[in-house]
């Protein structure tokens, strides 16, 4: 056989097939990454920018490198108000964190309970507050707290508690947690019902087999339901400490820019709002509005890699 006919007859390799993405996946990605980008990216990106520069009296901006982050943590001028509101913003992260997830999950317990009657209701009931306007919320507040012509003051003269009411949205000493309360009992449904969902989720043999073996109501949830939903109790509390970080309307809902009284209710998203446009005799300063709003991203930042890093790993060791 010669060397041609060799070459002829011998079996051609098929080169690999180039792997390209889908045409559709482009198709369907595409809208949602552009709005995406143009409405959140660009704008994140190009406020960290603007935290870098400096605006002279003729309006012009010029780089000023780290000196607005100086300015903001060390200056008298911005650094008071700026740690003031940063305490009153871990204040209201925490009593969110305990008496807002707490009261969601002993709710979540009771209503995931098989023999109670009317539990749909009572869920919507919870979570209707959470659907209604935050400035409806701020305003019926306002009313029923009133010390002149509000109801709470006669509620609690009729069971005897008189004495103790006060006016709390205008003492520095309770004006903050009356709005965190406000703010719990607007939002107490959210945590309800994703550890709702958690609970009723867990598998009845689960409970049965715990129940056998002599458990009681309380060692069945501390040893069997708990570590069940500790991952959603993960995320509930990952969420709790975005959305109190980047709280703004019920606060500016009732108290106003100036989160009265003397500042006492002020938070990181009311002190960005005054530095960023201004309010009465403070003039606004795009440059260091944004400077402030990149330290309320490393500070969400920074809880969020701690909860990846330090606690959501711990809970998946535990679970797998």
């Amino acid at each position: 056989m010669s060397t041609t006919s060799f070459e002829t007859t011998a079996p051609l390799v098929a080169a690999p097939a180039r792997s390209r993405l889908p045409l559709h996946i482009v198709v369907f990605l595409a809208p949602a990454l552009l709005i995406y980008s143009i409405f959140s990216i660009y704008p994140l990106v190009d406020t960290i920018r603007l935290s870098f520069y400096a605006g002279d009296q003729t309006g012009a901006q010029h780089f000023a490198g780290l000196d607005n982050f100086r300015m903001l943590l060390s200056d008298p001028t911005w650094s008071g108000q700026f740690w003031n509101a940063l305490r009153n913003n871990l204040f209201f992260f925490g009593v969110h964190m305990v008496v807002q997830n707490g009261i969601g999950l002993g709710l979540a317990m009771l209503l995931s309970l098989p023999r109670l009657t009317g539990g749909s209701v009572y869920r919507t009931l919870i979570f209707l507050p959470t659907m209604l306007s935050v400035v409806i919320i701020g305003f019926v507040w306002q009313l029923m707290l009133n010390p002149l012509w509000g109801i709470a003051p006669s509620l609690l003269k009729a069971v005897g508690l008189g004495s103790f009411f006060g006016p709390w949205l205008g003492q520095e000493s309770t004006a903050l947690i009356t709005i965190s309360l406000i703010s719990v009992w607007q939002f107490v449904g959210i945590p309800m019902m994703l550890i709702y969902a958690a609970l009723i989720n867990i598998p009845d043999d689960l409970l049965d087999a715990a129940t056998v073996d002599g458990a009681g109501p309380f060692s069945v949830f501390w040893f069997v339901r708990l570590p069940l939903i500790l991952p959603t109790l993960g995320v509930v509390s990952i969420l709790t400490f975005v959305a109190n970080f980047n709280a703004f309307d019920l606060i500016y809902a009732v108290k106003g820019a100036l989160a009265g009284p003397n500042f006492s209710t002020d938070i990181l998203g009311t002190f960005f709002y005054r530095t960023f446009f201004g309010y009465q005799l403070q003039v606004g300063s795009p440059t260091m509005g944004a400077t402030v709003a990149t330290a309320m991203l490393i500070v969400i930042l920074i809880g969020v890699l701690i909860y990846l890093f330090g606690i959501q790993r711990r809970l998946q060791r535990h679970t797998f």
